[in-house]
């Protein structure tokens, strides 16, 4: 049953002008009550302050608030035929473009429980028939402004989150250009090696991505290290800044001795990695895999890699996926020292490799995928794949300076 509103005084002439929203015709108040007097007495002391919508029935109101412009606030009876106020608000709650329209309750039910129930359902506030205008003026007026403060706070957040958004873009930008800078760097040097560091990018991702679901990988590989292995791995070589040019561009096999030095470029690499965060005193959870990438991918399977020796489990699985991936491409690149390799030759050394070199399960991996490292050589191949100098045909063993 729906209550009749009564006018009391003071008359609508008295009533103060209650700040900037109460004299916005822009904003916009809906009137759901299924008394026809109430709409016109409410509607009345509403419309020379605010856009008044107004409706007889909770289902066209629930209709009218989800349109545009949407309502700003809706003034809700608690007691009507079709759907209770109760019912209209629930609604009006479960609807995304309705759920945040602040509800004023109009009810002549003084009962506590009433009112604690709305209140529970999400309403803003309640009035109690018969209503006093003055009353009606400033509670709308709160709710509008409470919600005038929410709306500038959810558009204070949007714009933190978009502006934190674009620095994080940005700071991730930042990061991958300066890792592919210092990584350029240390291949600038060798002349020669041009899309190393996209190749051997693609081929470690590849080669993760065919392990996530083995047994021996699956806890380690999760898509968040994969992100982190793609991002450190053009670092693996940064060490190479470290080595003279004459070894490192000598067109001919290294001596011991210069072979000797050639080695230390893995722990020269892992130590500048080291101490650039010493440095800013920041850890990076990239900067852990760059390390055991620069330091241990020259590993084996077997213990007879360097610098430390290190054998099978021992060795980073991060290491032993670029262990594969730079072998790969050193083997099928075209260097100062020895001449690109076909496909299928490098293919038969890296399995002639499994379980002396490599990790037998990620040959395996390498092996049942090889036509996508193929495909990554080839998309990311030089454009100038001959060598600079005359090649020394090597020794088969391989004495790969990747």
């Amino acid at each position: 049953m729906t209550q009749t509103l009564a006018l009391t005084s003071p008359s609508l002439a008295t009533l103060p002008i209650l700040g900037p929203t109460a004299t916005d015709t822009k904003t916009i108040i809906l009137i759901i009550d299924d008394a026809s007097e109430s709409l016109t007495m409410l509607s009345a002391l509403l419309r020379p302050h605010y856009r008044v919508l107004a409706t007889t029935t909770g289902a066209s109101g629930c209709r009218i608030a989800g349109r545009a412009p949407k309502p700003d606030l809706i003034l809700l009876d608690v007691m009507m035929p079709d759907m209770t106020g109760y019912e209209v608000l629930k609604h009006l709650r479960d609807n995304p473009k309705t759920g945040d329209i602040p509800v004023i309750f109009l009810t002549a039910l003084a009962n506590t429980g009433d009112e604690e129930l709305g209140l529970q359902l999400g309403a803003a506030d309640y009035i109690i028939k018969p209503i006093i205008p003055a009353v009606v003026l400033a509670r709308v007026h709160t709710q509008l402004e409470a919600k005038l403060a929410r709306d500038w706070m959810k558009d204070q957040n949007a714009t933190l989150e978009a502006e934190v958004a674009r620095r994080m873009t940005e700071n991730d930008f930042t990061q991958r250009v300066s890792i592919q800078a210092l990584a350029r760097l240390a291949e600038i040097r060798n002349e020669e090696t041009g899309n190393h560091l996209l190749r051997t990018q693609g081929y470690i991702q590849r080669l993760a991505t065919g392990l996530i679901r083995h047994p021996r990988f699956a806890a380690t590989l999760t898509d968040h290290y994969i992100n982190l292995l793609y991002r450190s791995a053009p670092l693996h070589d940064i060490g190479k800044v470290g080595i003279p040019d004459h070894i490192l561009r000598k067109p001919g096999k290294l001596n011991a001795a210069e072979w000797a030095i050639m080695q230390t470029h893995a722990k020269l690499g892992s130590d500048a990695i080291e101490q650039a965060e010493q440095d800013i005193n920041i850890h990076l959870a990239f900067l852990t895999l760059a390390k055991e990438i620069a330091h241990w991918h020259h590993e084996k399977w077997d213990g007879s890699g360097y610098p430390d020796g290190l054998a099978q489990e021992d060795i980073p699985v991060s290491a032993r996926l670029m262990a594969i991936a730079d072998v790969f491409d050193a083997l099928i690149s075209a260097r100062t020292y020895k001449p690109a390799m076909p496909y299928a030759q490098a293919r038969d050394i890296i399995a002639a490799g499994r379980g002396k070199h490599f990790d037998p399960d990620m040959t395996d991996a390498f092996l049942a995928g090889f036509d996508d490292f193929v495909a990554i050589a080839e998309r990311y191949r030089n454009l100038d794949s001959k060598p600079k100098r005359h090649p020394v045909i090597p020794d088969p063993t391989i004495q790969t300076r990747t």
